[in-house]
């Protein structure tokens, strides 16, 4: 079967390679085109234009008008986007549908085909020379990058669709975009106010644009409530995930609004409301699961089998979260199936089943080894363990893993995490009789939830 790559070199109208004809200017197209064609300048002109017009366009002296191009292409007997442009509509259509199905795999979670496929038609879209669709290339690839954990990969592809961005051909709303994927890579990364700027600015650039993009301005709300959330600025965040869902409403955008909803579950929840978080949760997974999305079904069914627990329903609990970690293995989802298993063990810790809390957050740590993106799932394990490990009187042990989830919360930037630790560390401390050590802990924790903003 004819590759994409061949299909492009042996269909493209000129003696350039695909790739010469999409880099020179349209004045050498012009030029080498005419000279194929057997024609001189006055040919090509004919009663139309002038000789010396030819000239001025071949030497790019001139840039011609799109009837001038088209009129000329006419001459020649060739596709007019491929004069202006060095790409034929159909080179561009199969691209396009090459993208499209790259796109569809990401959408799919089939991150592995997805990446194959990018990489397959990389040369092929760089050859067309088309900057939208190395925008749309880089973009789409670092979205694959971003979901399968290599975030800085994802990040060396976006300051390529960055600089690419700032061409004159592109809108504010492209520009937004890109910036909007950084910040999500930043915040995959723990760079939390990093990640807060660069969401700001895209914002901004959404709002200044001829044409507002209330699609991407939900998207952009939704995530920058996430980072509010991780600094514990519940109030912003709660306006943030408001303004996601009235935006998504207003655009009758299915998945926005499942998006959105699935944040306001979150933040109600660490704000205590937990019969609001569930309400927002129930109607976020029953909008997912109109769009056959299970991923974000798997990850609900966890949500909800948090809530259920707080509501005082552990039976209820446990299995959402069984279910959920069935969703995430189907979908092939470690990350989400580590969540998942993960829950399970804080459960089990809570409810005196120590030996499946320690099973099960052991578990949840190795589905997550490496995974420098979900550094709070991390940590939450290496805590359930540690206390399981205490529970059990395996001090030695305990304490590795309590030194090991404040290293990782360190890293995720987040006080009330490392809170969380020194209150575990003091209560090691207390049970080794070192009283003075725990109170250190405790006091430490404490300063630094005062010092902190809720």
């Amino acid at each position: 079967m004819t590759s994409l790559t061949e299909l492009l070199k042996t269909e493209s109208p000129t003696t350039l390679p695909a790739t010469d004809a999409a880099r020179a200017p349209l004045g050498e197209r012009l030029r080498q085109l005419r000279i194929a064609a057997g024609l001189t300048q006055t040919d090509l002109a004919g009663d139309r234009f002038s000789k010396e017009y030819v000239s001025q366009i071949e030497r790019n002296k001139t840039r011609p008008t799109g009837d001038t191009v088209e009129w000329l292409a006419g001459r020649l007997g060739v596709d007019s986007a491929f004069l202006s442009k060095g790409v034929s509509v159909d080179q561009r259509v199969r691209v396009e549908a090459s993208l499209a199905r790259a796109e569809a795999l990401t959408d799919d979670r089939r991150f592995e085909e997805a990446t194959a496929l990018y990489t397959d038609i990389g040369t092929v879209v760089s050859a067309t020379g088309a900057c939208d669709l190395e925008l749309r290339a880089a973009l789409g690839e670092s979205r694959v990058r971003l979901n399968s954990g290599r975030v800085t990969e994802a990040i060396e592809l976006l300051g390529r669709a960055r600089v690419l961005a700032e061409g004159t051909e592109f809108t504010h709303n492209d520009r937004a975009a890109v910036l909007f994927q950084l910040a999500i890579c930043r915040y995959e990364l723990s760079s939390t106010t990093t990640a807060v700027g660069l969401f700001n600015e895209a914002l901004a650039l959404t709002q200044s644009a001829v044409t507002p993009d209330d699609r991407l301005r939900a998207k952009i709300f939704e995530w920058r409530s996430r980072c509010y959330r991780r600094q514990r600025d519940f109030v912003a965040a709660r306006e943030d995930i408001e303004r996601a869902v009235e935006l998504s409403h207003g655009i009758d955008d299915r998945r926005a609004a499942a998006n959105a909803f699935f944040q306001a579950s979150i933040v109600a929840e660490r704000e205590g409301h937990w019969v609001a978080a569930r309400s927002y949760a129930e109607r976020a997974k029953a909008q997912y699961e109109k769009l056959a999305d299970e991923a974000n079904v798997g990850r609900l069914l966890n949500n909800l089998g948090g809530l259920n627990f707080l509501l005082g329903k552990p039976e209820d609990a446990k299995r959402h979260l069984k279910d959920a970690f069935r969703v995430a293995i189907d979908v092939g989802s470690d990350a989400d199936a580590a969540q998942a298993v993960s829950s399970l063990a804080q459960i089990h810790l809570r409810t005196g089943e120590i030996g499946l809390a320690e099973e099960q957050s052991r578990h949840a740590l190795k589905l997550l080894d490496g995974r420098i993106d979900f550094l709070d799932e991390i940590g939450n394990a290496q805590l359930v363990l540690g206390r399981s490990l205490l529970e059990q009187d395996r001090l030695d042990e305990a304490e590795l893993q309590f030194k090991a989830a404040d290293a990782s919360f360190e890293q995720l930037s987040s006080v009330s995490h490392r809170a969380a630790a020194w209150v575990a560390q003091g209560d090691l401390a207390a049970r080794r009789g070192e009283d003075a050590t725990a109170a250190r802990l405790y006091r430490r924790a404490a300063e630094a939830l005062q010092d902190f903003r809720f």
